[in-house]
């Protein structure tokens, strides 16, 4: 059916959507999708650091779904929020109707919105979490600014394993995870093969 067809057009918008931010914080960029994509590992791993964890399919939809709507609104960020109102129930309404089982995403979206259940707490740290990733390499790259947007992050958290997650993010170089060896011979010989002798 054409609605299928016309949801999927509308999620690959966000392909092409920027996070509108880093205009703002004078390098970066990131794409809403490329947030979501890595917005889904980030809430894996929170959950599976809970004690209590919540349903990981309903947690990975939350996260799947809770910027879609900029598909239709663009990213605002916290300027353009101080003078821009977006009609998230007009969006909502329109892609209940437009969307394939839309009135489950929108659900999903007013839930993640609302923050009021364990899910969409940890959906919503997962959020600013990959924000700090971003930030954490751009800062780390050089941006001086960083620092400035990365305490008002912090107090938007909203659970224990969030803050102990940002510790982790915050303590690690973004670049540790292929570089942390800097003596390993891959860096010195490059591709070449090893030979024993």
């Amino acid at each position: 059916m054409t609605q299928r067809a016309n949801y999927l057009n509308e999620v690959g918008m966000l392909n092409d959507t920027p996070r509108s931010g880093f205009a703002f914080l004078g390098s970066g960029a990131q794409s809403v999708a490329e947030h979501i994509y890595r917005m889904l590992h980030v809430a894996l791993v929170l959950n599976r650091m809970s004690a209590d964890p919540v349903d990981e399919l309903h947690l990975m939809r939350l996260v799947m779904f809770h910027d879609l709507p900029e598909a239709r609104t663009a990213d605002h960020n916290y300027v353009n929020r101080k003078y821009v109102t977006e009609d998230l129930n007009l969006v909502l309404e329109d892609g209940a109707r437009d969307w394939p089982f839309g009135s489950e995403i929108a659900e999903y979206v007013r839930e993640f919105e609302a923050a009021a259940t364990p899910a969409a707490r940890l959906a919503k740290d997962a959020d600013q979490l990959e924000l700090l990733l971003v930030l954490k390499k751009l800062g780390d790259l050089g941006n001086r600014h960083v620092d400035d947007w990365i305490t008002p992050l912090l107090g938007r958290l909203k659970t224990e394993m969030g803050q102990k997650l940002a510790e982790e993010i915050l303590a690690t170089r973004w670049d540790q995870w292929w570089f942390g060896d800097k003596k390993d011979a891959h860096w010195i010989n490059g591709n070449k093969r090893l030979t024993k002798e």
